[in-house]
């Protein structure tokens, strides 16, 4: 039997509370919406949290938010000098939003759809996340925010964050779990995003989790007001995510189970893995690899063991080749040379095997 790269954390427990749901003719927007909440609110210790049915609204309105905070303050956008809206230099005053060249394709879609400008930055050589310098060089066009993906579930040194002077959107959906400094992902910024996607770390067939974890920010999202039922997280996803939220601490010993075996077999072979902050206990979303040979070797190879080997990073923004290769080159790099191997919860132990061995027999 073939073993895929990802597989949705679905089990019986799962199964279960979506039965429920259905039997109590309530699929919208309801009660199970806000249990899950409430058990998030236990586990990401946040003030206030909205539930929304996309990460794509999820980005929205926190930009929107701080657009908003930014207008009370009244602070007004400089007009662009001549130049190309490439150029950071060019980029109006608080109408720039830095993310990572890494990051996902509707990143770019909502932040230019609130006439907001992608500030692409470069990624570390080593790291999936944003080089501190490449940041530091596109703080010249003084822009609204950062949008930190932890990418592949990693965080960034604490002191890169707080040190910025500007708010931070955090998206900890492959990052959920993780810990730095005995803070969790999603505590680092001025809001937080956590995707409850098909390949996010909570599978939940869909939506996201919007949330501040300090009062004074969450006053920010408070000042919304009624959103339509359109934008409100489904009971059934809901009831979903509430029981992967109860099975967290079970989920996570799985996954560093498996990664053990997968470090110990990759030790064995010229391949790379990446450098991890100082303290980072992780929550092991992936087990990836930066090559020295070519992907198409090792994808081969481990088609051949009926093993699914995939590019981490050839649907975002730079692997897709929506941004020029010589803007970000790390990033592009990166892009051609990482691949994922299958870890999540639900891999048996034979298959666990089969690609440890697969890892320690890369060519």
């Amino acid at each position: 039997m073939k073993i895929e790269v990802y597989s949705p954390t679905i089990k019986r427990k799962e199964m279960d509370a979506v039965l429920t749901t259905m039997v109590e003719d309530q699929v919208g927007p309801g009660e199970h919406t806000q249990f899950l909440i409430h058990t998030a609110k236990d586990t990401l210790k946040f003030d206030y949290c909205l539930a929304l049915r996309s990460p794509v609204f999820a980005l929205q309105l926190a930009l929107e938010t701080l657009l908003a905070r930014k207008q009370a303050e009244g602070i007004e956008a400089v007009s662009p000098s001549a130049g190309g809206g490439d150029d950071s230099e060019s980029v109006p005053r608080g109408k720039g939003v830095i993310i990572s060249a890494l990051s996902p394709f509707y990143y770019e879609r909502v932040i230019r759809s609130l006439g907001l400008v992608p500030l692409y930055c470069d990624t570390a050589a080593d790291s999936p996340l944003m080089a501190e310098d490449k940041i530091t060089a596109l703080m010249a066009a003084k822009p609204l925010c950062i949008v930190f993906r932890h990418t592949l579930g990693y965080l960034p040194e604490a002191e890169s964050v707080s040190s910025l002077g500007l708010p931070v959107i955090e998206d900890c959906s492959q990052s959920a779990g993780t810990v730095l400094g005995g803070k969790q992902a999603g505590s680092f910024g001025t809001l937080a995003i956590l995707g409850l996607e098909e390949r996010d770390m909570i599978t939940a067939g869909g939506g996201a989790l919007l949330f501040a974890i300090n009062r004074k920010d969450a006053a920010l999202l408070r000042s919304l007001g009624e959103l339509p039922p359109e934008y409100l997280l489904p009971d059934l996803n809901a009831a979903m995510a509430a029981v992967q939220f109860r099975e967290e601490a079970k989920n996570l010993a799985r996954r560093a189970e498996l990664a053990g075996a997968y470090i110990q077999a990759s030790m064995r072979t010229r391949h790379q893995r990446f450098r991890e902050t100082e303290g980072l206990e992780y929550n092991n979303y992936s087990f990836s690899l930066i090559l020295e040979s070519g992907v198409k070797d090792v994808k081969s190879y481990a088609k051949r063991k009926d093993i699914e080997v995939e590019e981490a990073f050839d649907t975002t923004l730079a692997g897709s080749g929506a941004i020029p290769s010589a803007q970000c080159p790390c990033a592009y790099s990166l892009s051609l040379r990482t691949v994922l191997f299958p870890l999540y919860p639900r891999l048996g132990a034979q298959a666990a095997e089969r690609v440890a061995k697969l890892i320690m027999t890369l060519p």
